[in-house]
């Protein structure tokens, strides 16, 4: 039988305060109220792995749930996108705000990758475009102090 334990931070946590003497009378309650046999001891802390097969509404719904929380993801990291973009106010040499350029082509990622399924793919993916996010805004921050240092040299030779 292999078992895991439930929550070691639990444990963790509980034996801390044990030894700081933060709990004392948890820790009488602990050594007096305790179970009785080993048995009892590891049926209470340890969960016991059963290898039950998932029928289909409970497969269902775990895939569901993944899908859920990547589209969450994936909503966060497009409204992210937009409000980034709102600092790059200049045009590029079309005459074009960058703004709207950025925006254009972030929806244009997010409609490709719109049917993906693969959950690695989309893991990826995710991760990448929180990179590109925010090495655009490192670099703008990069830029704008360069600009700063720059306004400030020019100006004390004035």
């Amino acid at each position: 039988m292999t078992s895991k334990l439930q929550n070691p931070a639990i444990g963790a946590a509980v034996r801390r305060l044990w030894v700081t003497r933060s709990l004392p009378h948890l820790r009488s309650r602990l050594l007096h109220n305790g179970p009785d046999t080993i048995d009892e001891l590891l049926d209470r802390h340890l969960v016991k792995n059963n290898k039950k097969h998932l029928d289909d509404d409970e497969n269902e719904f775990l895939i569901r749930q993944r899908l859920t929380s990547t589209r969450r993801e994936a909503l966060s990291l497009y409204r992210d996108i937009f409000r980034a973009t709102r600092f790059f106010m200049w045009p590029d040499s079309r005459g074009i705000l960058w703004r709207d350029l950025l925006r254009e082509n972030a929806r244009k990622e997010f409609e490709e990758s719109r049917f993906e399924k693969d959950p690695e793919v989309i893991t990826r993916l995710l991760i990448g475009g929180r990179d590109a996010v925010q090495a655009a805004l490192d670099k703008l921050v990069e830029k704008q102090k360069q600009q700063i240092e720059k306004e400030r040299n020019d100006s004390s030779r004035r």
